[in-house]
């Protein structure tokens, strides 16, 4: 379930937008900001730490380490309630649109008395925003697209893969104790590794269902109890996730999983396929549609092989032609995670990143890497404090490292800003110091379609850009991608060999699928990284994997796959 950190870490969120919309010291929100991170990302459990061992994490003092110590002890903060009292119901509201932040939801309900979305809406159409300063047209579109977000993620309750991931493996190691557990998994849209999870889908293969739905009841994260049979049991979490169990006889495992892993639009292809052999295809098995005998049923394999075709890995399963190209006998042989050499974007404490080099080195080795990048962030990122001098220094360290590191060879980069004209950090002669450049939009990103496009290609035409990172900049469920041409983006990538990545942090998955179908077609290579700010987001390269996997990538497409030697030739081979 969700670990004690990430609660922690999105109550000082919290409360940091509280005091910046309260008008309070805005050295005061920002530490609390970054106290906010530096938990999130801590690798020790905070609930199991006292005061002084809260304290030993980076920008956490006492009293911060204090509210914590009151938060896990009673589960809510005097300090926090106070100051969401002190701030109407409606303008914390505000705060819950994505692409909408404290100071300019403090500017709307002092200056127009918003206190509401409807009463933002309102204003939006009655062009009320525009006569503001730091607000316009464009502000108001942003907005419009925040609310959108906000009002389906309330609706749909869809989640990010990472949390919900998170609660279906816990689940799924509780309920494979129990006696009589012939098998247990998850399936549906996170099986195929979707970006967002509706509800959590585990099966269990056993003769007798009722220990499991039992077990699922009884489980300390279940809050509530929506129905509960022999077949189905469906439950909430503390967390609000919905969990579906269904328990199937061991001999209907494999066409169990196959049905309840879908999408419907694939198994309405496998359906047809079954009619048009005469068959019939259902959660229980194959049958002969006449005598309805079962064919098969066991295992997902059979059930394929049965209809003529080759096992589909599941985040292929989405209707987008592997069904064809399974029947062809040309599906791709799919990206896996232990294809994966070395990590090519992350970061340390000497900028935004929470461990020390020492620690992000020795955890990317314990992953049996090959090889690993060091990227932080440039100068031009001005709240990272970078220098020359500082970066140097660092080089001169990961050098050290690199040679008592003969298992895992280090690459020195950066993380380069991509400017309003395309321009990047440092003049050309301090960039060709580094093993690697990874580039990226920060900022500016209301720039129109025409600039933001001619900004990502000129940075694909710089000679040392080898990876253009987190190319959209989208942030799931609170920020849109920028509006640029991306066609035109892939386009230069491959005709200048300029990486995209995907990047694999759960709040990003940029490029996400689609995209990456549609740039695999111009040809265009791929960097899968985990972009880590912490020993704990390394593994998180798993769900940059799952999203190749959905764009239908193989290692070869993939840079970080390959040797160090042939990796070293693209980098030192651009134009």
């Amino acid at each position: 379930m969700v670990r004690a950190n990430e609660e922690v870490e999105t109550l000082l969120q919290e409360y940091a937008d509280l005091v910046a919309i309260a008008g309070g010291d805005a050295f005061k929100a920002r530490a609390y900001e970054k106290a906010a991170r530096a938990i999130g990302g801590y690798p020790a459990d905070v609930s199991k730490l006292d005061a002084k061992g809260l304290r030993d994490i980076p920008n956490v003092g006492k009293s911060i380490a204090d509210k914590v110590l009151e938060y896990l002890r009673s589960g809510h903060v005097s300090a926090v309630e106070e100051t969401r009292a002190s701030i109407p119901a409606g303008v914390r509201e505000l705060l819950t649109i994505p692409t909408l932040g404290p100071k300019k939801a403090m500017v709307l309900h002092e200056e127009l008395g918003v206190s509401s979305v409807d009463q933002l809406l309102d204003a939006i159409h009655e062009e009320r925003l525009r006569d503001l300063k730091g607000f316009g047209e464009k502000t108001e579109e942003n907005i419009l697209h925040g609310i959108e977000l906000m009002q389906k993620a309330g609706g749909g309750g869809r989640i990010l893969i990472g949390a919900a991931m998170d609660a279906a493996e816990q689940i799924v190691s509780e309920l494979s104790r129990v006696t009589g557990c012939e098998g247990c998994t998850y399936a549906g849209s996170l099986r195929r590794m979707r970006e967002t999870i509706g509800d959590i889908d585990i099966l269990v293969a056993a003769d007798r269902s009722a220990p499991f739905m039992e077990a699922l009841v009884g489980l300390p994260y279940t809050a509530e109890v929506i129905a509960q049979g022999e077949k189905k049991t469906s439950v909430r979490t503390t967390k609000g996730l919905q969990v579906d169990l269904r328990v199937l006889p061991p001999d209907s495992w494999g066409a169990g999983l196959q049905y309840f892993t879908g999408s419907k639009a694939h198994n309405i292809r496998t359906r047809e396929i079954a009619v048009h052999h005469k068959l019939k295809l259902s959660e229980y098995g194959l049958f002969h549609a006449g005598s309805g005998k079962k064919i098969t049923s066991e295992t997902e394999e059979e059930i394929y092989a049965r209809l003529g075709l080759p096992w589909i890995p599941p985040p292929l399963r989405e209707d987008r032609g592997e069904i064809a190209a399974g029947l062809r006998d040309e599906l791709p042989e799919l990206l896996a995670e232990s294809d994966i050499r070395g990590d090519l974007h992350t970061h340390t404490d000497l900028t935004d990143g929470l461990a020390p080099l020492e620690d992000m080195v020795a955890a990317a080795a314990a992953r049996g890497y090959s090889y690993y990048a060091v990227t932080d962030h440039a100068p031009n990122l001005s709240m990272q404090r970078m220098t020359d001098e500082k970066m140097l220094a660092q080089r001169e360290r990961v050098r050290e490292l690199d040679r008592k590191h003969h298992g895992m060879r280090l690459l020195h980069g950066t993380e380069l800003n991509i400017g309003p004209e395309g321009e990047v950090d440092w003049p050309d002669e301090f960039l060709a110091g580094f093993d690697i450049c990874v580039a990226s939009v920060h900022s500016h990103f209301n720039q129109s379609r025409q600039a933001l496009t001619r900004r990502l290609v000129r940075a694909c035409e710089n000679p040392h850009v080898a990876v253009i990172g987190h190319p959209t900049t989208r942030l799931i469920g609170k920020r849109p991608g920028i509006d640029a041409d991306f066609d035109a983006v892939f386009e230069a990538c491959a005709r200048t060999g300029t990486a995209l990545e995907i990047n694999a942090h759960p709040e990003r998955l940029d490029l996400c699928d689609e995209e990456i179908l549609r740039a695999k077609r111009y040809g265009v290579k791929f960097a899968v990284n985990s972009d880590a700010h912490s020993t704990t987001h390394l593994p998180y390269m798993r769900y940059g994997v799952g999203t190749a996997q959905r764009g239908w990538l193989t290692k070869d497409d993939v840079i970080n796959t390959w040797p160090l030697t042939r990796l070293r030739r693209f980098l030192s081979s651009r134009p």
